[in-house]
């Protein structure tokens, strides 16, 4: 019922925005006669969205070209499903949503389920999203000797240290028995906030270089719990921070 009340209300909205002004002016009149009438409507499809009505002021999401091989989206699920943000102060639950790695935007789908939009980046805090929670890291407000750009980040630890996941996905094109074909490539780079600094590194070793000061324990720590990194690197990550915090503290 709410579902088919959205649909009549958006669609009165899009009849008084394009009919009313038309009629206006054909008749010669002024058009802010109509005004009021619009007006009305737009605070009822407002009052149809109920508390989640401030999500939905950004700009229309549309999908990739269908002919690019694979898809743009986080754990490749193309689908909008369940999340939850922190936008503009608020907290949001239960919305639909896709996070596209290629373009780093989260996109949301309206009540609807017709409609699809962007949030606003510099509104959204954060997001949980398939299990994951992201941040969006805003590099105006952090020391400028970091490594890091703005955007969204995947946070797998945060204590006194921090260790976030960038996830993207770029368009690489190949060759092909039918010629040139696009697809979409993944790429993870991994980050450590130490003190107010952010460092990126790819590797166990580069990791325990960013904690030297206490590299020798870490690496006793290492061996003694049989921690592979290049058996799930994530995990071996947020165990090795999570003990440099504790040994630190």
């Amino acid at each position: 019922m709410k579902k088919r009340v959205l649909i009549t209300l958006f669609t009165t909205l899009i009849i008084l925005l394009f009919t009313g002004k038309s009629f206006a002016q054909l008749m010669g009149t002024d058009s802010s006669s109509q005004q009021p009438a619009f007006n009305n409507a737009i605070s009822l499809f407002n009052a149809s969205l109920g508390e989640q009505a401030p999500l939905y002021n950004g700009p229309e999401y549309y999908f990739y070209d269908h002919t690019i091989k694979g898809n743009a989206y986080f754990m490749d699920i193309n689908t909008f499903t369940a999340g939850a943000v922190f936008y503009d102060g608020q907290s949001f639950n239960n919305v639909q949503m896709l996070y596209d790695l290629y373009s780093d935007d989260v996109a949301a789908l309206l009540y609807n389920h017709f409609q699809k939009i962007y949030l606003l980046k510099p509104k959204v805090k954060n997001f949980d999203f398939l299990g994951h929670h992201f941040v969006n890291i805003n590099t105006d407000t952090i020391n400028n000797k970091s490594d890091i750009k703005s955007g969204y980040y995947d946070e797998l630890y945060n204590g006194k240290e921090q260790v976030l996941v960038k996830r993207t996905k770029s368009i690489q094109t190949t060759s092909s028995l039918v010629g040139l074909e696009k697809y979409f490539s993944p790429a993870i780079d991994y980050y450590i906030r130490k003190g107010k600094v952010y460092y990126s590194f790819s590797s166990q070793g580069q990791l325990l270089d960013i904690l030297k000061d206490r590299k020798k324990e870490i690496q006793q720590y290492i061996k003694a719990n049989k921690i592979k990194f290049r058996d799930d690197r994530e995990q071996a990550m947020v165990k090795i921070v999570s003990y440099y915090d504790h040994i630190t503290n």
